[in-house]
């Protein structure tokens, strides 16, 4: 399109089409009205998901954007819908998600006057986001809008906020598309040294018990297959944090499990014996080190990761790969050796042995008559042939899905890492069967996280969204419960819940829905739930008192996990 004299509130979503935008979720108000009145003008080229509350369309936006690996957009009003934005917002930073989030502004001549539902949102928001910026005229949209985009998708990702002036809305301006690939200043993607691929590659031929950790920055960077052939030229066995799950199939020979607080007890034991440790895409979180200062104290350190701040941010490096992991990989394995590393590899059989019988067993095949939360999540892994997205909320629900599900495909699971978001699950598989039409979804939570943002059914009967929504009803909050058992004297402080009944409330939202208490029901449902188009309720009734084992203690060792509580 050519230049024209159009309002701000158009350029926004001719700006939006020339990105590419499809999908957009949001809720309407006074200070974004002239927005929405040009999006009804456009609904045929965007599709616009009415969430029940921000905070909901956030996440739906994140569930879009993790599962389809493009941006996600939110539009909001001001004050109070652009503040139940933040929660959101504040997730998608830590992990590492690309969103462009547009609010409504009072009119600049307002600005500062406590005018109603006025708040500084690029202040509250600078903190947690890439960048936030406040449109004080139509003749800037396109270029903040181009700029937004560029920001949220470029090197290590993450949310960008649009305040948009109302004034700047109705406003008119010459219009013109913009595209933006380069800003002063900004370097999205560091050049990567030479001398670090050779030293790598040096350090990982010499060595004789590497491991990789596997971060979703290997997601995030599109190198599943980058890493797989590192891998498998070196012999390398990986260990995935819960972000990077899916980035190695499960079934691997070479993928020995999770990493971190509720992982697997080999890639956790072996941190401490391996010579030589190769972080790619991850940032060494706490709950994946335990106590940094017994860490991998033996080991000699490789991270790979595309933001400079990461390097000897918790974990001092001996060499840094600097750049997009696509391209760095792939850089190495040219001058890896083939080797094999049998004996080393041998050494996480004794640990997956040990799991297995003190573990994985009792919560697979539990002699209680109660369902356990880890058989409930296989079942359901194992139903959709492991090709399903998994969403998870957080907490226990969270872990055991991780733990029991099982990964084939790239971007399969969903979740709220590093913020630890209750709620999340709801409203992000809504966005993911968006993102991802073509794939199931299924949204494991907690009877605690799915009364966070229970008011999405509503966009779920709306949207007729598929979402097979699996319920692991305990009747606490949990994972609080299970600290509270481990370390805090059993003193169950304000974690049982009195429930309502689910069943009821997903018929008035006209979704359908089973309960299961016998686990000679569970495949039955699982397979109804499945079978059925649209969404789906499932509510397992599980154990009370279960809990999520190993553990690493909090302020432990990794490789002191406890196995029983």
């Amino acid at each position: 399109m050519g230049k024209e004299m159009i309002t701000g509130a158009e350029a926004l979503m001719r700006s939006l089409i020339h990105h590419h935008v499809k999908t957009i979720f949001g809720y309407p108000g006074g200070s974004i009205m002239p927005a929405f009145d040009a999006l009804y003008d456009y609904s045929k080229e965007i599709n616009h998901i009415l969430v029940r509350h921000e905070q909901g369309a956030v996440h739906a936006a994140q569930g879009f954007a993790r599962a389809s690996g493009k941006v996600g957009v939110c539009l909001v009003t001001s004050g109070p819908g652009a503040t139940n934005t933040i929660t959101g917002i504040a997730d998608a930073m830590i992990d590492s998600t690309p969103l462009v989030v547009i609010a409504g502004q009072v009119g600049i001549g307002f600005l500062g006057t406590d005018a109603f539902q006025e708040v500084d949102l690029v202040g509250i928001t600078q903190p947690i986001t890439k960048w936030s910026y406040q449109i004080r005229s139509a003749e800037d949209v396109p270029w903040a809008v181009a700029r937004a985009f560029y920001i949220a998708k470029s090197g290590r990702p993450g949310p960008v906020v649009l305040d948009f002036a109302k004034n700047a809305q109705v406003e008119k301006a010459l219009y013109q598309p913009k595209i933006i690939d380069f800003i002063r200043s900004y370097v999205p993607v560091p050049d990567t040294d030479p001398q670090s691929v050779i030293d790598a590659a040096e350090l990982i031929n010499g060595a004789e018990r590497p491991l990789i950790l596997v971060g979703q920055g290997v997601e995030i960077g599109n190198a599943q297959k980058e890493l797989q052939e590192f891998i498998e030229k070196a012999d390398i066995p990986a260990g995935c944090t819960l972000m990077g799950l899916s980035a190695l199939p499960t079934t691997h020979p070479l993928n020995k499990g999770m990493l971190g607080m509720h992982g697997n007890l080999g890639p956790n034991i072996n941190t401490n014996k391996c010579d030589v440790l190769i972080a790619v895409g991850m940032r060494f979180d706490d709950r994946v080190t335990g106590n940094l200062a017994t860490y991998a104290p033996q080991a000699k350190v490789v991270h790979f990761d595309i933001d400079p701040s990461e390097i000897d941010k918790n974990v001092h490096a001996d060499i840094a790969v600097l750049g997009d992991c696509k391209s760095t990989l792939a850089e190495v394995t040219k001058l890896l050796k083939e080797a094999k590393h049998k004996e080393w590899i041998d050494s996480f059989e004794d640990y997956e042995k040990v799991e297995y019988e003190k573990v994985i067993r009792p919560e697979l095949q539990p002699k209680s008559d109660s369902l356990s939360m880890g058989e409930v999540v296989r079942a359901v892994s194992n139903a959709t042939n492991h090709e399903a997205i998994l969403v998870t909320d957080v907490g226990q629900n969270q872990m055991m899905a991780a733990r029991y599900f099982k990964y084939t495909k790239h971007r399969s699971i969903i979740t709220s890492g590093g913020l630890g978001t209750m709620g999340f699950s709801l409203p992000a598989a809504i966005g993911a069967t968006f993102g991802a039409p073509d794939r199931t979804v299924c949204s494991f939570m907690g009877d605690g996280g799915l009364q966070m943002n229970i008011q999405e059914l509503g966009t779920i009967m709306e949207q007729k969204a598929p979402v097979k929504i699996i319920m692991l009803n305990n009747n606490f909050l949990g994972n609080v419960r299970q600290w509270q058992a481990m370390f805090f004297n059993r003193k169950y402080s304000f974690t049982p819940m009195l429930n309502p009944d689910y069943l009821k409330i997903a018929s008035a939202y006209d979704i359908p829905s089973r309960r299961v208490m016998k686990r000679e029901e569970l495949q039955d449902a699982i397979k109804e739930m499945l079978d059925t188009d649209g969404p789906f309720l499932l509510e397992a009734c599980v154990i009370e008192e279960g809990n999520v084992m190993p553990m690493t203690p909090p302020g432990g060792s990794v490789n002191q996990m406890l196995l029983e509580c």
